[in-house]
């Protein structure tokens, strides 16, 4: 105990909760897991499995990329000639502005004809013919511009639509592989995880084999030439410009990690909030019985504040790192155009041109380094799924169900023997589960197997049908090996009938076909009604066209039975195989199921399962199991002389006998439903779909987990609906949640509009600059290009505060946001009754989902977006004051193209965050066949279907594939017109540039000062447009939020609401209750109750499951109101009760108790929210539940954790605490809802002792299964549909010879 607990602290506990399940499946898988992670595989086996077409068509991309990726650096060659142009033809007129002075064969000459000599005695060239020369660059701009546009249509197209030709392969195979793999193989994987990597995990190599890799050429390569341009236009600038750029890498790189560790960190510290929610939601009717929801919701606030703080943090350091990146860059800026400009006046080794280019040159090379990253980061994440994805694809299963080898016998008498069988399953080595077992079933005979849980029964059947081989030993059939003969051919011999039969989501009679290919429709009418489902199919409206939902979902527990009966009678088959099939069925469906099986036995060699004895007394060889072996064997008469195991099972299981109780751990009740849920995960759900009142903490994932999503079937109406209501919500109410933090939005909003008027900022200067080349004055120069120097160094230390001021502003008042919200969230999923929980759509894992995301979705509408706003706008205004007043001629020209800048900077941050999500959509289909195949993979196997399954998946695939090569022409067109609108706005502005320049007299640098503050405002505006969390989305989920808090529950728990009352007696009456539940408004489940109870008095509920027991419970606690009839408590409808007052009167225990994954004291305080419970009180309380001497053996005592759901407790302790629980709340009524049934013999009469004892003085319900313990009751009420059949005390009932004689004489177990 102690060993457990220390290693799951209780900090694991959330994460220890999604993982428990799958731990059971594979512990000893998981070893080789780890060491798999680590490794990844080379990028180039990336493309195994390209054709030489694929690869042609990458190499072409490839040197397409190559080739675009020079076509900037190329720009600048261009853009560093023109500005010298620009810079001579200033000079020019300046020096001809001197009236003496005239242009002579392109030499500036005085009028007397004698050239004009410089101080350092060299003449000034003129004659520069600027409109001529301004159209050859607008040419070369052009031309530019249209390789480009060819270059990139073919770079992604090709690329793109290589890698979904690959990656269709990839998928085809990686499904074809996963369904021929043996079953041992899928006990080692979950089937979450294969399902993931199915989707997520080829989806990443989709990334690393597509548009990123010809993106990541084509940025090395603008890299590679930028930096040459630089070193052939001036290498001394060059390097200087190299020697400052690592710190911009630095704090990039930086930045990158700090925001990767702290995301991390915040998403670690919502983990533990999260993890209470999802406990809270899980075990909600725990909650609400016990009046915890003010306390739960304060024990999230409290975990949020941690994530709040991690989160401000992160906005802290992003901002400190940002300011660092911008403050860094403009010191960069001042040192080189400083450096620049002494190399240009002084020592005459550059032209102006020459600066422009050298330094745009490094500092598009540098960028371009950096953009690459992100694309290595695809190539890791792509090679790392690759790694488990090629490794399964290589993989030789052990039992390959394709193959077409081993023989096939013409006559099957259907012997089937083993020798000597040693088997453990291959998720768990340690466990030997057969050991050296030898057992004969004879053809034609019908044998049970019986024995404790866990002695290998079920496993046997497993190894007949091949699903496994064991490990030592063999199974023959007519004396072959099995492993011998054909697999397709050994399976199809079979028919297996399951405990839990999975049906597929088709229509029936698809179902019944699964059975054997090329069935007609007469063979599968017999088929049906040999199993005895004829009748209830033909009164369906569909009749056999009808759809049986998710998993079977629409149809309860017998009939899905005896769909897969007539499933495995369709095949004829020579061996039939019943795994329990009738131990999730009431009494009524099992008598049906049963006459089906008995029919259904006749000619063929039957092998039986089963826990009830009565469903095996007629069986012709009972063979007993123990511990892997065959004990025993004979008929029923001759098993019970021989008082062994079968023996045991027999008494156990009979009424009103005293067992031997020192054999508790046979006790078949628990060992069915431990052994099946826990060590199998092969049946989800002992408490099977057909009992859904069962008020279980179990109770939301009733129906198999990997439903859950799917069960939505027949909600897909209501779904369409939801889908259609939700519309964004207004900002304004958002930003009323939003009010108290309005100083960090004002300082935020301050320090985003100085971040905005940077860059227009940036292109004044940087035209001033290239002003001061054209002055003639050394010295007046020389100060004017200092004093531009300095300025760029203030603007960046100004702009370090302000970026810093804006990322801590808003991450603080976004945090404090998110947590408001998600705090009046779960307080508003606490208020919502019962019923809306029921809804698959709010299962507890979508609603803690929708905490999670919604709430820090709703982030992106407020803080940050407002800075987005605030700095775009300053940024839009600033340059186009800017433009405007400096010349509005060019500036008129220049706007003609900034949408479609804008609109190419958007496209092009698109291209970094990739259009993976987009695909997703379309594979849906693929991935519900895909995961339907892969949950059900065992029935697969039994009807060798795996076939058909390929198929359909392959087919599914198609559409999606069609999309994908049609998506990359599209994306190449757009890809290619976002790439080349620069270069035409260029080619046109600098054209229209030079014409102004020549006729209007512009200054020069007016041009530039024009062009570059439009041309960067709209690049930077589409760059960070796209970069704001997504604020649609943020507003359809504060839509989702608001949807949820503005909803009213039907049934209100405020305390102010109802009557309450001082002299509680503890009269219950149930008058004509009419009920059915709101997620299956079809089946009616209460017709018409009718039942009282005087204080003080026990009334026991009895009958089949789904008659109503528990839900007329769920009616007395006001989980749910009757439809028609009312529930009378002291007299007073229960309608009209305050519901806090009500609960407070009742205590509750039911058949799984739901415990908090808390100490033991506080779980059993949590029996009374309303107050402090001392000390005492629960020690007295644990006395009375029969606990306390347990609680003193615990090192800990009562502040022992019990683990996450009580799972460090066995089920007896859990049971006590939940009565104990019940006890210091001390109610008026008490009850007791299957309290045992869940027990072994032993725990039993304790937990039984403990609750005759706590039902002293108070009103009693109590559901039971065993007769045995509610024979002394006062009013024992027989429940069949939804009304009581009969009432009275024990002997009364006896003496009537009615249902309940039957029930107690038969000694059936009522499930």
């Amino acid at each position: 105990m102690e060993k457990i607990k220390s290693e799951n602290s209780p900090g694991d506990s959330a994460y220890k909760t999604t993982i428990s399940y799958e731990a059971d499946e594979g512990k000893n898988c998981s070893v080789d897991k780890t060491k798999e992670k680590a490794l990844t595989i080379g990028f180039f086996q990336l493309f195994r499995f390209a054709t030489w077409k694929e690869v042609l068509m990458m190499v072409v991309g490839g040197v397409c990329s190559l080739v675009h990726g020079a076509a900037s650096p190329l720009m600048l060659l261009v853009y560093g000639m023109m500005t010298n142009t620009f810079v001579d033809y200033e000079l020019e007129i300046q020096e001809l502005a001197d009236p003496n002075k005239t242009c002579i064969n392109n030499t500036i000459t005085w009028l007397d004809g004698t050239v004009v000599e410089r101080l350092d005695n060299s003449t000034t060239y003129c004659g520069v013919d600027i409109e001529a020369e301004m159209t050859k660059f607008a040419l070369y701009y052009v031309g530019i511009g249209v390789g480009v546009l060819i270059l990139s249509y073919f770079q992604i197209a090709l690329w793109v639509s290589a890698a979904a030709r690959q990656i269709q392969r990839i998928r085809k195979m990686y499904f074809r592989k996963i369904m021929r793999m043996e079953i041992g193989w899928f006990d080692c994987n979950s089937i979450g995880e294969l399902n993931t990597r199915i989707s997520d995990d080829i989806n990443k190599i989709n990334n690393a084999i597509a548009d990123q890799v010809s993106i990541f050429i084509e940025r090395i390569s603008t890299f590679i030439f930028g930096f040459m341009v630089g070193f052939i236009g001036g290498w001394k600038l060059t390097l200087v410009v190299i020697a400052v750029s690592p710190l911009i890498g630095l704090a990039a790189g930086l930045m990158a990690m700090a925001v990767a560790r702290l995301t991390g960190r915040e998403l670690q510290a919502y983990a533990k909030a999260g993890a209470v929610a999802d406990e809270v939601l899980s075990s909600l009717r725990t909650v609400a019985a016990f009046g915890g929801e003010h306390k739960e919701a304060e024990r999230y606030d409290r975990n949020l504040v941690v994530a709040q703080a991690w989160g401000i943090k992160k906005g802290a350091i992003i901002g400190v790192f940002q300011g660092y990146l911008w403050c860094i860059i403009f010191l960069c800026y001042a040192l080189a155009f400083w450096y620049g400009s002494k190399l240009v006046i002084e020592t005459k080794e550059l032209t102006p041109g020459g600066l422009v280019q050298v330094f745009f040159g490094v500092l598009m090379g540098a960028m371009n380094l950096g953009q690459a990253s992100p694309c290595l980061e695809a190539f890791a994440s792509g090679r790392a799924a690759a790694k488990s994805i090629f490794d399964t694809i290589d993989r030789e299963p052990e039992i390959d169900c394709f193959s077409e080898e081993g023989h096939t016998l013409d006559k099957v008498k259907g012997d089937i023997e083993f020798h000597n069988v040693h088997f453990n399953y291959p998720s768990r080595p340690e466990v030997k589960i057969l050991d050296d077992l030898n057992v004969v079933v004879r053809a034609g005979e019908t044998t049970a197997f019986v024995g404790p849980s866990g002695s290998g029964k079920s496993t046997t059947i497993q190894l007949i049908q091949r699903l496994y081989d064991p490990k030592e030993g063999m199974v023959t059939l007519d004396g072959h090996d099995i492993r011998s003969l054909n697999i397709q051919w050994l399976r199809s011999l079979i028919g297996i009938v399951e405990q839990e039969p999975v049906l597929f989501a088709t229509t029936i009679a698809e179902n019944i076909r699964y059975g054997r290919p090329g069935v007609t429709m007469e063979e599968i009418i017999e088929a049906a009604k040999q199993a005895n489902a004829y009748n209830f199919i033909m009164d369906l409206p569909e009749k056999f066209d009808t759809l049986v939902g998710e998993g079977g979902g629409q149809m309860s527990g017998g009939q899905k039975q005896r769909i897969a009966i007539a499933r495995a009678l369709v095949r004829n088959p020579r061996i039939l195989l019943l795994d329990m099939a009738t131990s999730a069925l009431d009494n009524e469906s099992e008598a049906i199921v049963q006459e089906a099986l008995d029919k259904a036995q006749q000619g063929r060699t039957t092998i039986s399962i089963a826990h009830r004895l009565s469903t095996i007394r007629n069986a012709d060889v009972i063979v007993g199991f123990e511990h892997g072996r065959a004990v025993e064997r004979g008929t029923h008469s001759q098993l019970l002389d021989r008082q062994g195991v079968y023996f045991t099972l027999v008494t156990l299981q009979t009424q009103g006998k005293d067992t031997d109780s020192d054999k508790p751990e046979k006790s078949e009740y628990i060992s069915i439903m431990t052994f099946n849920i826990i060590l199998r995960g092969r049946s989800h759900s002992q408490m099977s779909n057909n009992i859904p009142d069962a008020i279980s903490g179990k109770f939301e994932i009733h129906v198999d987990q990997f439903e859950m999503e799917e069960v939505e079937a027949n909600n897909k109406k209501s779904k369409g609906e939801d889908k259609e209501v939700i519309e964004a919500a207004p900002v304004a109410r958002i930003l009323k949640y939003n009010r108290p933090e309005w100083p960090y939005m004002l300082l935020g909003s301050l320090g985003a509009a100085i971040n905005g008027s940077v860059n227009p900022i940036y292109a004044l200067l940087f035209s001033e600059i290239l002003g001061t080349f054209s002055i003639q004055d050394l010295d007046e120069q020389r100060r004017q290009i200092n004093g531009i120097c300095i300025l760029f160094v203030s603007i960046g230390v100004m702009s370090f505060f302000s970026q810093f001021l804006q990322g801590y502003s808003f991450a603080k008042s976004g945090e404090l946001l998110t947590r408001r919200l998600r705090k009046v969230g779960f307080q508003a999923m606490l208020k919502q009754e019962i019923g809306w929980f029921d809804n698959p759509i709010n299962s507890p894992g979508a609603l803690t989902t929708r905490l999670a995301t919604d709430a820090s979705m709703v982030q992106g509408a407020t803080g940050s977006q407002i800075g987005m706003i605030v700095n775009s706008l300053t940024n839009i205004g600033a340059s186009f004051i800017i433009a405007y007043y400096f010349s509005w001629k060019l500036s008129l020209v220049v706007t003609c193209f900034l949408p479609l800048i804008g609109l190419s900077g958007v496209f092009q941050a698109k291209m970094l965050t990739g259009f993976a999500n987009e695909d997703k959509n379309a594979l849906e289909a693929a991935g519900q066949v895909s995961s339907e195949a892969l949950s059900n993979i065992r029935t697969i196997a039994g009807l060798a279907k795996e076939k058909h399954f390929v198929s359909q998946y392959e087919e599914q695939l198609q559409t999606p594939y069609n999309g994908a090569k049609k998506k990359a022409h599209v994306y190449g067109i757009c890809f290619a017109f976002a790439q080349c609108v620069i270069f035409m706005a260029f080619a046109a502005s600098f054209r229209y540039g030079g014409y102004l320049v020549s006729n209007e007299g512009l200054p020069y640098m007016m041009v530039f000062r024009v062009i570059s503050a439009l041309v960067t405002s709209a690049t930077a505006l589409g760059r960070a447009s796209s970069f704001t969390p997504d604020y649609a989305k943020a507003k359809i989920a504060a839509a989702q939020l608001f949807k949820l808090l503005d909803r009213v529950p039907k049934i209100s728990i405020s305390k102010t609401e109802g009557q309450s009352w001082d002299d509680f007696k503890g009269q219950i009456e149930f008058k004509r209750c009419r009920f059915t539940y709101p997620s299956r408004p079809d089946i009616q489940v209460l017709r018409g109750l009718e039942v009282s109870v005087h204080p003080g008095q026990t009334l026991a509920f009895v009958g089949s499951s789904g008659c109503g027991k528990s839900t007329s419970v769920q009616l007395l606690e006001r989980f749910y109101d009757p439809n028609e009839g009312q529930v009378l408590i002291d007299g007073r409808p229960s309608a009209s009760i305050s519901v806090p007052f009500l609960r407070s009167q009742i205590g509750i225990v039911s058949q799984e108790p739901v415990l908090f994954d808390c100490s033991i004291a506080e779980n059993i305080q949590y029996g009374d929210n309303s107050r402090t419970v001392s000390m005492e009180e629960i020690i007295e309380a644990a006395k009375k539940a029969y606990l306390h001497d347990f609680v003193m053996t615990l090192p800990d005592k009562y502040e022992t954790q019990v683990g996450a759901q009580g799972s460090q407790l066995s089920r007896g302790q859990k049971q006590r605490i939940a009565i104990a629980r019940a006890i210091v709340r001390n109610p008026k009524i008490l009850l007791l809802d299957e309290a045992t049934s869940a027990l072994d013999t032993e725990s039993e009469k304790v937990v039984q002792a403990a609750l005759d004892e706590a039902r002293q003085g108070r009103t009693c319900i109590v559901i039971a299964h065993r007769l045995s313990t509610i024979q002394t009751a006062d009013i024992i009420a027989v429940m069949s549909q939804g009304v009581v059949i009969e009432k009275g005390t024990h002997e009364e009932l006896m003496a009537r010879k009615a249902a309940y004689y039957k029930l107690v004489t038969t000694g059936a177990p009522i499930s």
